[in-house]
């Protein structure tokens, strides 16, 4: 099982959008996949039509009062599995830091799904917490969308030091550039810049209106217009990530 997380420091980088995608993707390639809804928006459970069974599922999962299997759903998606946002996961942060081993909770909750998925998908909120060290702790590679400006390249170099500051393995993060104009000379300069670090893959994902209409579908864009561009560019990206996690 390979646990793959969908993580920036700030929101509105097409983290979700990404990952709904991802785990669509891995299903559709046939690998038995979980995603993970651990955002408190709930924007990929709601992508995926669907809504926790209890409002405090992730909290009993905690205190070991459920299994990770009863908090599963199935998608519409052959393979693909979903574990919904639900409103204790508003508090996650304040659960985890209660427990002993608070950094290893999320890891120790996945073991349970050890034998019954091939990949795992966490969509993560944003910000440094808790729970953000948990899923550092957990994940086998941590994707960091990030789109190509001034602001996100401090994001990323910021992220890039606190794993320093907290020994974490540098090999994990690995980035790839979304909602790229190529039109605009600052984005083409910014990837040209942070590509030299070599964490970020080859493919990016464009500014494409089929992103936005996932809303609407609430469906992956590969899912609802497989042969349009934008899922062009998610299946070149997923491929790429096969190659460097497989």
């Amino acid at each position: 099982m390979f646990v793959i997380a969908l993580y920036n420091l700030k929101g509105g980088v097409g983290k979700t959008a990404s990952c709904v995608n991802l785990a669509h993707l891995s299903a559709n390639d046939g690998y038995r996949t979980l995603l993970w809804d651990l955002d408190p928006q709930g924007a990929a459970s709601y992508y995926y039509k669907t809504e926790a069974n209890t409002k405090s599922g992730i909290k009993k999962l905690l205190e070991k009062n459920l299994s990770l299997d009863e908090l599963m759903q199935l998608s519409e998606y052959d393979y693909l599995d979903i574990i919904p946002a639900d409103q204790s996961s508003r508090k996650l942060d304040i659960l985890l830091d209660e427990h002993k081993d608070s950094k290893k909770q999320i890891k120790q909750m996945l073991r349970q799904a050890k034998n019954n998925y091939d990949f795992v998908f966490i969509d993560c909120p944003p910000g440094f917490s808790v729970l953000a060290d948990n899923i550092f702790e957990a994940a086998d590679a941590i994707l960091l969308p990030t789109i190509p400006t001034t602001l996100s390249l401090r994001t990323y170099e910021i992220v890039k030091a606190y794993f320093e500051q907290k020994d974490l393995p540098l090999e994990k993060l690995m980035c790839f550039f979304t909602m790229v104009d190529m039109r605009k000379k600052l984005h083409t300069e910014v990837m040209a810049s942070l590509s030299k670090d070599h964490r970020f893959f080859e493919h990016f994902i464009p500014y494409l209106s089929e992103v936005e209409k996932m809303g609407i579908e609430q469906a992956p864009v590969t899912a609802f217009a497989p042969n349009g561009r934008a899922a062009q560019c998610f299946i070149d990206l997923w491929t790429e990530i096969k190659e460097g996690v497989l």
